[in-house]
C-alpha cells in the first residue's frame, strides 16, 4: 500500500532526529574511534638472541608466550641486539605465529655513545696499522711486499666473515672459527676487525674474541720484530 506524501516527510523527520541524538551522544561514534585506536606498544626483553642467525626471542614484562622477534624488525641498525637488551615493540602475526614488529631499545644516550665508539675505535685501529705499514714500505724499511700481503690478507678475511655470515644465515655450511683465526694470524686481523664492526659478526663471543684478539697479538709482536735490525736482516729464505 503506498504511503501518503505526509507520513514519508514524518518518517523523515524522525529518522533525522534519531540520527543526531545518536551522533550527539558520547563513545557511539565507533567508527572514528576505531579508526583513530593505535595498537598498543609493548615492552619486554630479549631472552634470546642468535646474532649469527640474525633473530631471537622476547619475554614480554608481564608474561606470557615468547615472542618471536627478526633483526630486519628493529628500528635501528646501529646497535646490535644482544640477550638481556630491554625493547618496546608492537605485536604482529607472522606465518609461524606472533612476532614483534617495529623494534626499539629502550636504552640511554650514553650507552648508545660507548656502543657507536667502540665500532669506530676499531675501523680506526684498522686503518691505522695499515697506514702505518705503507709508511714503513714507502720509508724503505719494509719490502712492498709486505703491505700486499697485509692488504690482501685482510681483504680475504673480510670475504670469509661475510660469507660465514651467510652460511649462517641459510643454515648451510660454515666457515670454521679455526680458519678465521688463521687467516687473522698470518695478517687478516684489520680486515677482520672491519667485518666484526660492519657485518656485526663474531662481535659478542667471548671464547671467539679471546682466542682473536691472541692471533693480533702475536702478529703485531712478529711484525714488531721484523722491524728491528735483527728481523730486517734475516735471509730472504727464512
Amino acid at each position: 500500500m503506498p504511503c501518503l506524501p505526509n507520513q514519508g516527510l514524518a518518517g523523515n523527520r524522525r529518522s533525522d532526529v534519531r540520527n543526531r541524538r545518536t551522533s550527539s551522544l558520547p563513545g557511539l561514534d565507533w567508527k572514528n574511534t576505531m579508526k583513530n585506536q593505535r595498537a598498543p606498544r609493548y615492552q619486554g626483553k630479549i631472552t634470546s638472541w642468535q646474532d649469527d642467525q640474525g633473530f631471537g626471542f622476547i619475554t614480554p614484562n608481564g608474561g606470557g608466550p615468547s615472542i618471536f622477534v627478526h633483526i630486519s624488525a628493529f628500528t635501528s641498525r646501529a646497535i646490535r641486539p644482544q640477550s638481556n637488551d630491554v625493547v618496546t615493540y608492537y605485536l604482529g602475526v607472522g606465518d609461524r605465529g606472533p612476532r614483534a614488529e617495529q623494534v626499539s631499545f629502550v636504552l640511554d644516550r650514553a650507552v648508545r655513545a660507548t656502543s657507536g665508539g667502540a665500532q669506530t675505535s676499531s675501523l680506526i685501529a684498522a686503518a691505522s696499522f695499515l697506514g702505518f705499514v705503507a709508511l714503513c714500505v714507502f720509508a724503505g724499511k719494509l719490502p712492498l711486499a709486505t703491505l700486499g700481503v697485509y692488504c690482501g690478507a685482510s681483504l680475504a678475511t673480510f670475504l670469509a666473515y661475510s660469507a660465514d655470515k651467510s652460511a649462517a644465515r641459510s643454515n648451510t655450511r660454515r666457515t670454521s672459527e679455526k680458519t678465521l683465526h688463521m687467516l687473522a694470524l698470518v695478517g687478516g686481523w684489520p680486515g677482520a676487525l672491519v667485518a666484526q664492526q660492519v657485518l656485526r659478526h663474531k662481535s659478542k663471543k667471548a671464547s671467539f674474541r679471546t682466542v682473536f684478539w691472541a692471533t693480533v697479538f702475536i702478529n703485531c709482536s712478529a711484525f714488531a720484530w721484523f722491524l728491528t735490525s735483527t728481523g730486517n736482516h734475516m735471509p730472504p729464505s727464512l
